[in-house]
């Protein structure tokens, strides 16, 4: 491939509210970024969809755009790849691509009488030795369990291997190559409940379990060699695909972090702390999850992870929900005129409560509401929550061992200067922002430049990265002890 300083590299990144397409130079620069938000499907409480056209026509249009915008920058673009919102489970058609229901989203609680009865059985040990994972149904296979047995005739068409069935990078990847490719990569797969850590393979006692044809399924891949390319009609020539990560698995190649003990945590629509672990796969005995970090020429590196199903969702429906602010960066200037004193805490389990918790139950609340408070305090208990769930994810990490002493942080919410600073007090942990604020779609890029030969190891990706601010511990610790004793009162409220 003949590399030029016009050599360039799109990032598809598929997430939960929006589609996103970023074009990077090699020195992961940003060079031009197109996005559309799309519609959530509520069928009822507690149930999350999306329309996988919807996701498939956000897709093409941001894609296209973002290729035409580098065009005229003079960039060629040499090759793309895939990251995307993970556990969110899509079956289709496998000669029509047309799928046979929504995509069934990684918040969606319908399936937890289906977890819990599998726990009550005895069953999540042994998952949790396999996978890494807890029994919930935050995870695909219960997921596509459900998909099979509601549509008419897919359980027996899925086993004639008429289906196929993907998470969101092996739904765009099979389009985007016109339905000759259909792949998972191995951070995608280890995300499903299906899929063996230690063997890198689907399990078939675990297919058993989840009643699951391995017909439907993908071929698990590495997160960086050459799937196939991209149909020429799409978007007028075609291009080599040649890397996809989970959303976090790809924040983490982003953030650097690439040697055992670093650790970042990425905030979105929810947020998701990962701990690299090596080659080691670590156990944990505080409900965090194993998972596969990154899988190159058939090794798999892991993370230990802590997950939380609503962060940037809580700003969301104080938008959307409650009509407090109109726009999502309202929100930390009306937070600033809260009661400093007031003590409201808002627990954000609108599809229940995700790592060290995993209470599928468990709902929001909203508690020390006194006549004085108002919109403001609301807002500030809403940050607030961001940092004290990730607070209990550091105990939570540090009780398995982890060095806690420094966090580095990305994703939409981390431009909040006074969030950033609250995250760093209530958890008594430096924070450390970087200056690439697009570390996820940066991870998707590089691992495509390097399954496109553009780079050389992931060290390549560590000489990129650079600080833009350190926030260090301000608060003093009684008032830390007192407003965390508070918040774990009204968690134990909310699970109730």
């Amino acid at each position: 491939m003949h590399v030029t300083d016009t050599t360039a590299i799109l990032a598809i990144d598929q997430g939960t509210t929006s589609s996103r397409a970023i074009v990077f130079d090699r020195a992961g620069e940003v060079v031009c970024l197109a996005q559309e938000e799309f519609s959530q499907i509520y069928p009822r409480p507690g149930w999350v969809e999306h329309d996988p056209e919807v996701i498939w026509a956000t897709v093409l249009s941001t894609t296209r755009s973002a290729i035409h915008a580098a065009e005229r920058k003079g960039f060629q673009i040499a090759c793309l790849g895939v990251t995307n919102q993970r556990e969110t489970t899509l079956v289709w058609d496998r000669k029509t691509g047309r799928p046979v229901h929504n995509a069934i989203v990684w918040q969606d609680r319908r399936t937890a009488g289906t977890t819990a009865r599998l726990e009550r059985e005895g069953h999540g040990a042994d998952v949790a030795a396999r996978t890494g994972l807890v029994l919930d149904p935050y995870f695909s296979a219960t997921k596509l369990a459900y998909i099979l047995d509601t549509v008419d005739g897919a359980r027996e068409r899925a086993a004639r291997g008429e289906l196929c069935f993907g998470t969101v990078e092996s739904f765009l990847i099979w389009r985007l190559t016109g339905g000759r490719v259909h792949v998972s990569d191995a951070t995608n797969a280890s995300r499903t409940s299906l899929y063996n850590l230690a063997e890198q393979d689907w399990d078939d006692n675990l297919l058993t379990l989840f009643d699951i044809p391995r017909a439907l399924l993908p071929e698990i891949v590495d997160c960086a060699g050459r799937y196939g390319d991209s149909d020429a009609g799409l978007f007028g020539r075609s291009y080599p695909i040649t890397g996809a990560a989970g959303d976090q698995q790809a924040a983490a190649i982003g953030q650097a972090c690439l040697v055992p003990g670093e650790m970042k945590s990425t905030y979105g629509t929810g947020a998701f702390m990962l701990l690299n672990t090596g080659s080691r796969i670590v156990a944990s005995q505080n409900r965090l999850l194993a998972t596969t970090a990154w899988r190159l020429n058939g090794h798999s590196s892991y993370a230990l992870e802590g997950s939380m199903l609503s962060a940037g969702a809580s700003i969301q429906w104080l938008r959307d929900g409650l009509g407090i602010i109109s726009h999502s960066r309202e929100v930390e200037p009306l937070a600033a005129n809260a009661d400093p004193e007031s003590e409201i805490y808002l627990v954000p389990g609108f599809t229940g409560l995700g790592a060290p918790h995993w209470d599928a139950d468990a709902r929001g609340l909203i508690c020390g509401l006194t006549r004085g408070a108002g919109r403001a305090e609301i807002a500030r208990a809403a940050l607030d929550s961001v940092a004290y769930q990730t607070g209990d994810l550091l105990t939570a990490m540090a009780a398995d061992g982890a060095d806690v002493a420094r966090l580095k942080v990305d994703g939409g919410m981390v431009v909040n200067d006074a969030l950033m600073q609250r995250l760093a007090d209530l958890c008594n942990t430096e924070v450390v922002r970087p200056v690439n604020a697009e570390t996820t779609a940066w991870g998707a890029a590089f691992l495509a430049g390097l399954g496109a030969g553009l780079f050389s190891g992931l060290e390549d990706a560590a000489a990129v990265w650079r600080a833009d601010r350190h926030f260090t511990p301000q608060m003093d610790s009684a008032r830390r002890d007192t407003r965390v004793a508070g918040w774990r009162k009204a968690v134990e409220r909310a699970r109730l």
